[in-house]
């Protein structure tokens, strides 16, 4: 067995507190990095929490105790022969252990000199689909291993397909067990040229290509003499420099409101984080869906006023005027406003054990909004191995087959009982995702991905709203103000009405 040399790692603020900066100091400058959120996905035994196990080993982030126990599980269950096992760090649990595989999302924090990190080492089987939605709907990288031997193949095609429809802008393609194939550049270069080929359609913005060996360590945190042909960085080099500060959207203004913030009667403030764009003190805003504008008058923090917030800043705006504007709704910039609607299609991943019931209306939380909602119709389901669409139409799915079951992808249209405010998906991640909740168990039942709005002349069916004609009903005026609040509270709640005065 392979015997560990613990001064290659040991505790994590060596060689950056000791003997240089107190744990305060350490903690203020880690606290001034900034993170970088990834996931690994690739075919069962691809090495995934093999890499993981590696980069963290060869990185110094592990404490003795740590050491110990990998060095002792390695003997016990290990699966790397006479080798260290890395990836018993990151299979916490038992079943995984004592399957070789990864069946939850295992999460690993880490930090370097440079930049904070969030692993998320995400399931490769197709059974486990939602657990890859659940563990990249926040990452910013995806690192897609394929094995050396067996490039490119089915289940590497599906987790690309995923990171794409996920909007993951930054994807490495880790070609792992190099040492298997000599180090070949010839096998190597195939293998990226047949990922490229599949990727490219896909409008992924930057794709990187590392051959290494996350078993002898080569190229995941330094630069291999074995791979002389290979002038690109090492896996841990690219990560600290990859740049993400263009992957936010920082053109449309949307702040989402989450609480209306009053401690006194002078002050009244409407807290949120920004969803997207860049606000500033002094400029206009409209709420939404009053359309009723004002004038930022301060950008409150818990650290004092600034002149202007980003996201993904959380702060508390106050405004000039005293228009109402209560959680849910949303303040934007007048001239670039999010789509209004209560028809839209989207993309769906369904995540609950319990089929799809096309008849039932679900629970719709988007941004700080909840609305009653039901799946009008399902276009067609894809195939993620092959990227195929089924439907009826092409006579790839019968109507028994249409309600979506767990794992399933589907393009759909949904209909929602009040308007929300959205961007297609691919321009704006906060407003254009929701998901679907049960009302009955309160499961999570589905996660989408808004494409578009769909006109209400061009749905097959539409939910009607309940009328509630003041007049008819004899209602006097001097009421319609208590009825319009009540209203609006049941708005809140996700039940919408059409008021006529």
């Amino acid at each position: 067995m392979e015997e560990l040399d613990k001064n290659k790692s040991g505790n994590p603020m060596e060689g950056e507190a000791r003997g240089t900066m107190s744990i305060e100091e350490f903690l203020e400058k880690d606290e001034q990095k900034d993170l970088l959120r990834f996931l690994t996905a690739g075919s069962v035994d691809d090495g995934k929490s093999t890499l993981i196990g590696r980069l963290l080993f060869d990185s110094k982030k592990l404490y003795e105790d740590q050491l110990d126990a990998l060095e002792r599980d390695s003997k016990r269950m290990g699966n790397a022969g006479e080798h260290i096992d890395y990836a018993l760090l990151l299979d916490g649990l038992k079943a995984e252990r004592e399957q070789g595989i990864t069946i939850d999302v295992a999460y690993r924090y880490f930090s370097t000199n440079n930049r904070k990190f969030i692993i998320a080492d995400t399931p490769g089987h197709e059974q486990y689909t939602r657990n890859m939605i659940t563990g990249g709907s926040t990452a910013n990288l995806a690192i897609i291993l394929v094995d050396a031997r067996t490039g490119v193949i089915t289940q590497t095609r599906r987790h690309t397909y995923l990171v794409s429809l996920l909007g993951i802008k930054h994807v490495v393609l880790a070609v792992n067990k190099m040492d298997l194939v000599d180090f070949s550049k010839e096998v190597f270069d195939k293998i990226v040229a047949d990922y490229k080929a599949f990727i490219d359609p896909l409008g992924v913005p930057d794709v990187n290509c590392i051959p290494l060996s996350a078993l002898d360590g080569d190229n995941v945190v330094e630069k291999s003499d074995r791979t002389p042909w290979y002038s690109g960085p090492s896996l841990l080099e690219f990560l600290e420099t990859v740049h993400i500060g263009n992957d936010h959207n920082l053109t449309d203004f949307r702040y989402p409101v989450q609480y209306v913030l009053r401690p006194n009667l002078d002050f009244r403030g409407f807290s949120a984080k920004v969803a997207s764009g860049v606000v500033r003190k002094g400029d206009e805003v409209m709420a939404l869906p009053s359309g009723k504008k004002s004038r930022v008058k301060s950008i409150v923090t818990y650290d004092g006023e600034l002149d202007y917030a980003y996201p993904p800043m959380s702060v508390t705006l106050t405004l000039e005027d005293e228009i109402d504007v209560s959680r849910g709704e949303m303040l934007v910039h007048p001239d670039n406003v999010p789509m209004i609607g209560r028809n839209f299609e989207a993309m769906l991943v369904w995540m609950d054990e319990e089929k799809m019931d096309m008849e039932k209306s679900f629970f719709l939380k988007q941004t700080t909004n909840t609305s009653r909602t039901r799946v009008d119709s399902i276009k067609y389901k894809v195939d993620i191995n092959t990227m195929e669409h089924l439907s009826v139409e092409n006579g790839r799915l019968t109507k028994e087959d249409i309600p979506m079951q767990l794992n399933q992808i589907a393009h759909v249209v949904l209909t929602s009982s009040k308007e929300l405010f959205f961007d297609p998906y691919t321009q704006n991640k906060a407003t254009g995702s929701f998901i679907l909740i049960d009302p009955i168990t309160n499961n999570t039942s589905a996660v989408g991905m808004i494409l578009n709005r769909v006109e209400d002349k061009d749905m097959h069916n539409t939910m009607e709203l309940p009328v509630l004609d003041l007049p008819k009903l004899g209602i006097a005026p001097e009421h319609y103000e208590a009825i319009d609040k009540a209203v609006k509270e049941l708005s809140r709640q996700g039940i919408a009405i059409e008021v006529k005065k």
